[in-house]
């Protein structure tokens, strides 16, 4: 019987660079012998790919899109997360459950407590075993956005006040699981990045 595998989460606001990072991570898991698994949410499915698309490009209510949102979660847990897990794979996802309380949550008002019974509906028992929230000024990720020169969705288009919302939620819940989620200075040089990125999976 294999062991569980960990896993891992990348977390923060549009711009704070944790995209760049997550080959780095998964390269350092495959130098171990982990083989693990990069995914992503929305997404991570063919059915949660079509939803992604459909939430990044349609306006809609901020309840339709927790609900859609969360609609791709279950289809990517079932099929992808829990089964990669238990063969034995790390599993490093770009975004999770802690996304849509910041986003849908905190930065446009549905019920916090309405996200936690949907998390928990859908993920029972799931939580990541590390949570990497890459931290950094609106106006650090603002620029980083406007300069990769790239068509921006509907989320990454938002203002300053929204995002500020989103990154107090960020702040706020590294601060309640101090355990689990490991705030990552944005700002900071790559070198020492990955450093600190090496250091959080050393002793997951």
């Amino acid at each position: 019987m294999s062991v569980r595998g960990k896993f891992i989460t990348l977390e923060g606001m549009d711009g704070a660079g944790k995209s760049t990072h997550i080959d780095f991570l998964a390269r350092q898991l495959a130098a171990r012998g982990l083989q693990p698994l990069v995914t992503r949410e929305p997404g991570g499915t063919p059915l949660a790919e079509k939803l992604r698309a459909l939430v990044l490009a349609e306006p809609m209510a901020p309840l339709a899109e927790t609900l859609l949102m969360f609609a791709a979660r279950a289809d990517h847990v079932e099929r992808v997360i829990l089964p990669a897990l238990e063969s034995g794979r790390w599993v490093l996802c770009d975004r999770f459950s802690d996304a849509t309380a910041a986003y849908q949550g905190a930065g446009k008002g549905v019920s916090q407590d309405l996200i936690q019974r949907l998390a928990a509906a859908v993920h029972p028992g799931l939580l990541p075993d590390r949570t990497l929230v890459f931290d950094c000024p609106y106006e650090v990720a603002r620029g980083r956005l406007t300069a990769s020169g790239r068509n921006l969705d509907r989320f990454e288009t938002e203002g300053a006040e929204f995002f500020d919302r989103v990154r107090q939620a960020y702040l706020a819940r590294a601060v309640a699981e101090p355990g689990r989620v490991w705030l990552i200075d944005a700002t900071q040089t790559i070198e020492r990045i990955q450093a600190k990125l090496e250091e959080a999976i050393l002793i997951c």
